[in-house]
């Protein structure tokens, strides 16, 4: 019974160091965040910056009250225009990629033009949207699913492959069919790769949706976050233009933590990435 105290004092010992490093993780970045804006708002105040050039967070949040029915109305317009985007990508990313890792032929001969594509501004794509797809919400979400598109395609085909050949041959030695081994192995390797392009893809799918409604944006009451930023710049409601700015970025965080969430329930079992990693 003696020999059993150390190592139970170990033990508890290493459950508190543990808990004292969660609370530090915690802590920390909230106590940056007070400080900063503690900061931000008596500076403010101490240098009398006008309200309208830097906005005290004060103000801000009180923008952000008086005008609750329009920013939740533009938010909601966003995450629809957003989510559809977001969802066509995923699935004309991981579609794409399948077929193209299915066949050599074709990954030769299309995925070279794919990261072209990839390399040219949103922005320059997007007025060229507008004109075949007409202004409104088609647009944004086209613009949308193609700003989340190349991401989804370039890292699925990375993760297929990556696929072990030990395995593939195996599975070729016991005469399985290229989509036998496509579906039993080549998408399960490829999954961490997959999540990855989610991770990016989906905080992507908010950008290109404000930036089409900077564009091609629904007007009036049905005006998502990006017209409610060309409308407070116009009027020079700077208080209102970081409350949207602010709106977009916990949308974009929104968006990343649900994907985080998947990621750690199909990853958590079996892949490192995800395991929690302990001393």
């Amino acid at each position: 019974m003696a020999q059993s105290h150390p190592n139970v004092a170990a033990e508890v010992k290493g459950a508190k160091s543990k808990k004292w490093k969660v609370s530090n993780d915690q802590l920390l970045p909230l106590a940056v965040f007070i400080i900063f804006m503690a900061i931000w708002q008596f500076g403010a105040q101490i240098f009398q910056i006008p309200h309208y050039i830097l906005p005290k967070p004060t103000d801000i949040y009180q923008a952000g009250v008086e005008n609750w029915v329009n920013l939740r109305t533009s938010v909601l317009t966003t995450i629809t225009e957003a989510v559809v985007g977001f969802v066509c990508s995923v699935i004309g990313g991981v579609a794409g990629a399948i077929l193209m890792a299915s066949s050599k032929l074709l990954e030769k001969s299309f995925y070279p033009y794919a990261i072209l594509l990839q390399t040219i501004p949103i922005v320059a794509i997007a007025p060229i949207i507008v004109i075949w797809f007409g202004a409104g919400m088609s647009a944004i979400i086209m613009i949308s699913f193609t700003i989340g598109f190349f991401p989804m395609l370039s890292n699925t085909l990375i993760g297929l492959n990556s696929t072990n050949t030990s395995m593939i041959n195996l599975l070729k030695l016991y005469q399985a069919s290229k989509w036998e081994i496509m579906w039993k192995v080549r998408i399960p390797s490829a999954l961490p790769y997959i999540m990855a392009g989610l991770k990016i893809s989906c905080t992507l799918a908010v950008i290109g949706a404000i930036v089409g409604e900077y564009i091609a944006g629904i007007g009036g009451g049905s005006g998502g976050l990006g017209y409610a930023i060309t409308v407070a710049s116009t009027r020079l409601q700077t208080a209102y233009l970081f409350a949207c700015g602010i709106s977009a970025a916990i949308l974009g965080i929104v968006f990343f933590l649900i994907i985080n969430f998947i990621s750690k329930l199909l990853l958590g079992s079996w892949h490192e990435s995800e395991m929690n990693q302990t001393n």
